[in-house]
């Protein structure tokens, strides 16, 4: 299966680096703020260039210089791990500044650490005057770290056009080429959730006599032995299915040492990378914050999300239906997800996911004609306290997945969250899209 390059931006704190990843892919993602140290853990980002696409990484800072010292030396550990195993890095620098200590600790790192093969591009951001630049040239190219230097000001969007051309091309060089497995009708699934919940076991589970025999997964009672992605094809009724089991998700203060820090670094980007994610909680346990972290994860990326509640083997028909109970209010969030309770061991309710997934998989792509949708809207918005909304003379569909709603309203700001979980509300009881999350947008008329 084609790999996906990684592209990683690094830098100190402040140097401009989610404003510059927001800009690349082209909406707000990751949080801007003037406060150093805002980004914690890696914002990963999929982009569709013109010649391929390649998985953009924003870290958090490097170097210190954020108020947080308890937390500084695991963001600057997870960013020396996304430097490492990044094909190509793009290296930021503040051009209204004198390089700091903390940049040439940086520059540093890069020359000890980073793969020889690998690309920098040099980026001085905040460049909102281009005749500043050219003093400062020399410096950076002595640096020795790159002869790639490309100002940009994500502000006024300058240089990006030439940044974006030319990581593409260092790409190529790399021999990396636009990977098809995107393009594919069969859908990727992330199976995804906390350490020994039973993920490996459930794939397991899955594959037949003969895949198990070639391909084992691998399978622990030990919290944390899956360390990195494992897709696994899966037929069913001629239908196939690509499953990803990734390495549990912990906390960013829970996670020790290079290897686990590493294994979430690549289940966040198997989250960005999936068509489905699904989420795997344990029946024995209570649902915990980490539960909701990660179920929010795959809904903020907009992926479909199935549920499902493992080792009910182990616990009796009572306490099955108080923890369905508990996990449809702990996950009210995300309520449009089906919960299936099921056993890797007994292999029970295992057979009802392939139908589900194929749900999901259809809702995640339908579209509703407009007709039927201005119908439905006109009827939703009948005598309810909805503002401008109820002014509304248009709502269409955008081309995007998860199914995305424009209405062109006279003034956005006037719309309130409230209202909008009101319209999702009722778009579900009228056209279904169980399984997946709804975009809303509103827009000036």
């Amino acid at each position: 299966m084609a790999k996906i390059p990684t592209v990683a931006i690094i830098g100190r704190p402040n140097t401009g680096k989610s404003t510059l990843f927001n800009t690349l892919i082209r909406r707000r993602k990751a949080i801007v703020s003037d406060t150093p140290g805002t980004t914690r853990d890696q914002v990963a980002g999929l982009i569709e260039g013109e010649e391929l696409d390649y998985l953009l990484i924003d870290t958090g800072g490097m170097g210190g210089g954020t108020a947080d010292k308890e937390l500084e030396d695991d963001v600057h550990q997870q960013s020396v791990l996304a430097l490492e195993h990044a094909d190509l890095i793009l290296f930021t620098l503040n051009s209204r500044e004198e390089l700091t200590r903390n940049d040439l600790e940086i520059i540093d790192i890069l020359r000890k650490q980073k793969k020889s093969h690998v690309p920098v591009i040099l980026v001085p951001t905040k460049c909102d005057d281009p005749r500043t630049i050219d003093s400062v040239l020399p410096e950076y190219y002595s640096l020795g770290i790159s002869e790639d230097i490309i100002a940009i000001s994500a502000l006024h969007k300058t240089g990006l056009p030439e940044l974006r051309s030319t990581i593409e091309e260092k790409l190529l060089s790399l021999h990396f080429e636009r990977s098809p497995d995107l393009k594919e009708d069969a859908p990727r699934i992330a199976i995804i959730g906390r350490p020994n919940v039973g993920k490996s076991s459930l794939v397991n589970a899955f594959m037949s006599e003969t895949q198990r025999g070639k391909s084992p997964l691998l399978v622990s009672t030990i919290p944390g032995t899956t360390r990195d992605a494992v897709d696994t094809v899966i037929k069913y009724h001629e239908t196939d299915y690509i499953f990803t089991d990734t390495a549990g998700i912990k906390r960013k203060k829970d996670t020790k040492g290079d290897i686990e820090t590493y294994a979430y670094f690549r289940s966040v980007k198997e989250v960005e990378q999936c068509d489905i994610t699904v989420l795997v909680l344990d029946a024995t346990t209570p649902i915990s914050r980490q539960d909701k972290r990660i179920a929010g994860l795959a809904v903020e990326e907009g992926k479909g999300l199935v549920i499902l509640m493992n080792k009910i083997d182990l616990v009796s028909t009572e306490e099955k239906k108080l923890r369905q109970q508990e996990i449809e209010l702990q996950l009210q969030f995300c309520k449009f997800a089906a919960i299936i309770p099921v056993s890797a061991e007994t292999k029970e309710g295992l057979l009802k996911i392939f139908d589900v997934i194929e749900m999901v998989q259809r809702n995640r792509t339908r579209r509703i004609p407009t007709k039927e949708l201005m119908d439905w809207y006109k009827t939703a918005v009948y005598g309810q306290p909805m503002a401008v909304l109820a002014k509304s003379k248009l709502v269409t569909q955008a081309e995007e997945v998860p199914p995305t709603f424009v209405i062109f309203v006279k003034d956005p700001k006037q719309v309130q969250v409230s209202q909008l979980r009101f319209l999702d509300n009722s778009i579900r009881k009228t056209f279904g899209f169980e399984g997946t999350p709804i975009r809303w947008i509103t827009k000036r008329a």
